[in-house]
């Protein structure tokens, strides 16, 4: 049984929830080093697409192009010079990882279908007004910013809440806890207030009539 002092009375700790792998130890912050690396990459790159002008698929572009071009350069001179050749990992993909990857992308679409179908004729109800929240809401969110700005907000709320809430979970659970219970009670007790006048409009509207 979970502990009747932690939300959703859990028993897992916040790292096992996440995965417990290399994700949840990044979001922790356990390994900083990568955590650091992720933050200012993602931060510079957003620099250079709201400073510079740039869209993904230009920029992709032109830091191929940039990469292509030294490459066959290199290759060129180095045959005239006798040098090595450019050291390229061999690019091939075998037969075992594109299964894997078919058959993943399968599975999930499928899932995906299954789902939509059901919503499309009316099976789930529940999950139609879940989906059509979340479709407003990130349609409501992108109107009042733009896509990359959206992104690396996420990527930093990812990557500062789950650390905050792990290293001060004891805090947070019992104040939270208390707050729950106070709001409980309050609506508990006017929902039996509510429900004692309209039981007692009742017993007057039969008496009058």
């Amino acid at each position: 049984m979970g502990s009747p002092d932690r939300l959703f009375n859990r028993q897992r700790t916040v790292h096992e929830i996440l995965g417990g792998g290399l994700a949840a130890d990044v979001m922790l912050w356990r390994r900083k080093n990568l955590t650091v690396g992720i933050l200012l990459v993602t931060l510079a790159a957003w620099m250079v697409f709201e400073k510079s002008g740039y869209t993904l698929l230009s920029l992709v572009s032109s830091v191929l192009l940039l990469l292509i071009v030294i490459l066959f350069l290199w290759a060129k001179s180095a045959a005239i010079l006798n040098r090595p050749a450019p050291p390229l990992p061999e690019l091939h993909l075998s037969e075992e990882i594109v299964n894997e990857v078919s058959a993943f992308i399968r599975t999930h679409l499928n899932n995906l279908l299954s789902v939509s179908q059901d919503i499309a004729l009316g099976k789930n109800p529940r999950m139609f007004f879940r989906v059509a929240a979340y479709l407003w809401l990130i349609s409501f969110v992108g109107g009042l910013t733009d896509f990359l700005t959206l992104a690396y907000t996420s990527l930093v709320i990812i990557l500062t809440i789950p650390a905050l809430y792990d290293r001060y979970e004891d805090y947070i659970d019992r104040y939270v806890m208390v707050g729950y219970r106070k709001v409980h009670h309050l609506f508990s007790k006017f929902n039996v207030e509510c429900i004692g006048r309209v039981r007692k409009w009742v017993l007057e509207k039969k008496k009058l009539s």
